[in-house]
């Protein structure tokens, strides 16, 4: 259920949401209204679905190349705390260019990057905020009890086979996020099926189940020296459904750095479809 608007002390902290796809901003500001913040949501356009407005205090959207109009909200709502939360498809760079059209100071950002890989965006967009004062804070402080704990969170556990393959995906992945690539890769039997890229995860769990027929293991970690305030590993529900129809066997994700959204009901849903979770930490 939608919390309702708490009522404004000039005492109150308000936190900048900057809301991208998916439930990972709900699970941020009912999180924020717990610590005692009012949160001022600023609904990405596209791709946000708007849904935040029902948790938020104030609400705004925001073209998602007008980041001097973002920052101008933020001044005037005396928001000095921010969060990032939930996914902004690097594929919207090249789709849909009319509706992408940047502001002066989304050009300025944009005109200076040295190539477009994603920690090479957020790292500038970061950078422009906390120029004006407003700070970022890590995504998982504000993730409540959905950050993946270690060890096997479904009834059904990995084989020793699946296990194999879970340690064999685990140094892939983490050189693909080192490269900044992706952070997702599908395995089965010791060797790579697919490689997450621009697509993102589930297109990526598709094209390696596909391939794998059966039984594939998704491993999805986090890249190394990740910076927690933006690209935090986010699994949601349509990633259980893509490797349900893709009969995938296993997932494993990386403990205490990766968020599940409503991790209570996607377990449940996992046992239904005999699907292994698991969080690793190697």
């Amino acid at each position: 259920m939608p919390l309702k608007a708490s009522r404004h002390t000039d005492s109150q902290m308000t936190l900048g949401l900057i809301a991208g796809m998916g439930g990972l901003p709900r699970i941020v500001a009912e999180e924020a209204k717990k610590k005692g913040y009012r949160v001022a949501a600023f609904a990405l356009q596209p791709p946000s679905d708007n849904t935040i407005r029902e948790y938020a205090d104030d609400f705004h959207k925001v073209n998602i190349g007008h980041l001097g109009k973002l920052i101008s909200l933020m001044k005037k709502l005396s928001v000095t705390e921010a969060v990032m939360a939930g996914k902004v498809p690097k594929s919207l760079l090249y789709q849909n260019k009319m509706k992408l059209i940047p502001d002066a100071r989304g050009a300025k950002v944009l005109f200076s990057l040295e190539d477009r890989s994603d920690d090479t965006i957020m790292t500038a967009i970061v950078n422009e905020l906390e120029k004006e004062g407003i700070k970022i804070l890590t995504t998982t402080s504000f993730a409540g009890e959905n950050t993946v704990p270690q060890g096997v969170l479904t009834k059904k556990k990995p084989s020793k086979e699946e296990y194999a393959d879970i340690e064999f995906g685990w140094l892939i992945a983490k050189k693909i996020g080192q490269l900044d690539i992706g952070q997702t890769v599908v395995v089965k039997k010791r060797a790579v099926m697919a490689i997450e890229a621009i697509e993102g995860t589930d297109e990526a769990i598709k094209r390696g189940g596909s391939l794998a027929g059966k039984d594939a293991v998704v491993i999805k970690v986090s890249k190394p020296n990740q910076d927690m305030r933006f690209d935090v590993p986010v699994i949601g529900i349509e990633t259980l459904h893509s490797m349900r129809d893709s009969k995938a066997g296993v997932l494993a994700v990386e403990a205490d750095k990766t968020i599940i959204i409503d991790i209570d009901e996607f377990i449940k849903e996992a046992d239904r479809a005999g699907i292994s979770v698991v969080g690793i930490s190697l």
